[in-house]
This record gives structure tokens, sequence and C-alpha cells, in this order.
């Protein structure tokens, strides 16, 4: 590939990422503005305390979620980069504008309270998911919490926790205790969500066996699974003694039947295994079995 198609490719990559942010921001802007809001639901971060304000003081929602996420904005520039910052902005534009398009559009549900956290959830979620999976952000609090966590001993997520807390007091006081727990269910369910959108419904997952049989287990899986594997030699910490680890990539619906392979051939060995975000590269394919 010359210099030139590289960098069309680039081009182009970066341009649908910004597509996918803005549709992101907009699914996002839906679910607020035809599940949540109508039913005295909020969200959580930046954009439950922008629906806060504006209930309080008949502002424009759209305006107060980018006037807000100013200073955030700034926090991801200076702590995450330029690319994360640009794309961010693009998502938080989106999402605005979104409140606006959609402000008046009728409710699609109304009155069932577990339809609507559950709906409302899994759309904010969707949209919010997809603008991180493609390197934006629509809310500033998570900004905010990977900078404290980096100076104080706790981890982003008890930040956001943390964080989340105080805006959901802050909505139970315009919504009232009932607004601010469905609020907090649609928050925990979005979460949920963006974590699917990021990671894949499969997902996939890393097992380092630790056996007395590695070749025949290697050929077993290799035959019943289509999996490959790679070898690694260690040692024990305290008899020295040498083993021979191996290291298998498989998705999540093929953890049942490796599990079994592991017990027939091996029942006594050593196991563990680890959740993998993402597997780009190598030689991670299925090859076919029957």
């Amino acid at each position: 590939m010359s210099v030139t198609q590289k960098q069309r490719t680039i081009k182009f990559r970066m341009i649908l990422r910004g597509i996918l942010v803005i549709l992101g921001g907009f699914i996002a802007a839906y679910g607020l503005e035809t599940v949540l809001i109508p039913n005295n639901v909020s969200d959580g971060g930046v954009t439950g305390i922008s629906i806060v304000v504006s209930e309080l003081f008949g502002l424009p929602l759209g305006a107060l979620i980018a006037i807000i996420n100013i200073p955030f904005i700034w926090l991801g520039y200076k702590q995450i980069g330029k690319t994360f910052a640009i794309f961010s902005i693009i998502g938080i534009v989106s999402l605005s504008v979104g409140t606006m398009v959609f402000h008046h559009t009728p409710a699609i549900i109304q009155g069932d309270t577990l339809l609507i956290t559950v709906v409302g959830g899994i759309i904010l979620g969707f949209g919010m998911g997809l603008a991180l999976r493609n390197g934006g952000a629509l809310d500033g609090i998570d900004m905010l919490a990977v900078l404290l966590s980096r100076k104080l001993p706790f981890g982003t997520s008890d930040f956001i926790l943390f964080l989340n807390v105080f805006v959901f007091m802050i909505v139970s006081s315009v919504f009232g205790l009932q607004g601010a727990i469905l609020s907090a269910i649609a928050y925990f369910i979005a979460s949920k969500v963006i974590h699917i959108v990021e990671e894949g419904l499969s997902g996939s997952k890393t097992f380092k066996i630790i056996t007395t049989s590695p070749e025949l287990m290697v050929k077993t899986i290799r035959d019943r699974l289509g999996r490959s594997a790679t070898f690694n030699e260690v040692y024990g910490g305290y008899s020295h003694e040498r083993f021979i680890e191996i290291t298998c990539v498989i998705n999540r619906l093929e953890e049942t039947k490796l599990k079994e392979i592991i017990s027939e051939i091996d029942p006594k060995s050593f196991v563990t295994v680890y959740d993998m975000a993402e597997v780009k590269g190598g030689n991670f394919r299925k090859n076919n079995i029957h």
C-alpha cells in the first residue's frame, strides 16, 4: 500500500468514526427525550445535572449539556489526547443538537416504570457505547473520574459511582425519590449496555493452562475446537520445576467446550481464565473442524 493510499484509508476511517460518534449522540438524545425525561427519569453524570438545571430554570437542555461539558472536554484533552477531545466535542455537540431535534417528539413509552427504565437505559447506553467505541465521549464525568483516580488512591469506577451518588441526590430534589431511584436503575442498565457495545456481545477469553500433557491438550483443542495455541516455558516459584504453559484465545461460546476438554485430558491441570476486551492481528481465526 502506497503512502497516499494509506493516508486515504486513515482519513476514511476517521470520517467513519466521526459519523458513528454523531449517530451515537443522536441515539442517546432520542432515548433521553422520548423515554426518560418525559417520565421524570434522568441520566447520571453531566447530562443528569443538565437535566436538573433545565427543569429548574427552564433553560434549553442542549445548550446546558454543551456548556457544562466544556471544562471536562479540556480535561480529556490534557489527560487523554487531542483526538479523543475532538471526537468528544463531536459527540457532545451531537447529543446537544439531538435533544433539540427530539425535544417535541412524543414519548414512545409512558406509565410503565419498569419498561421506561429498561428501554430508556438500553437506548441511552447504546448511543453512549457507540460513541465510546469510536473514540469519543458524550459525558464529561468519566474524564473527571480518570483524572481523580490518578491523583487519589481509588479506581476510576469508584469515582464514577461516588460522583453519580451526588448527581442522583440532586435529581431527587427535582424528580423526587422515586425519580432518582428510577434514574439510578436506568443509568445502571445503560452502563451495562455501554460495556456490551464497547466489547461485543460474545467477547473473547484467554485460557492459560499448565498441564502434564501439553501436546495432547493442544492437539485436542485443535481437533475439537479448531483453535490454535502457543507454548510457554514456566518455572515453579517454590519447586523450580519446569512446566509447559498453554495459551489459547477463544470466544465465549467455546468456553464450556474447552473446559470439558481440559477436564477430560488432565483434571488436575492449573487453569487461569482472563476476559479480553479485544483481539486483533495474528492468526485468531477458527479452523474448520468438520
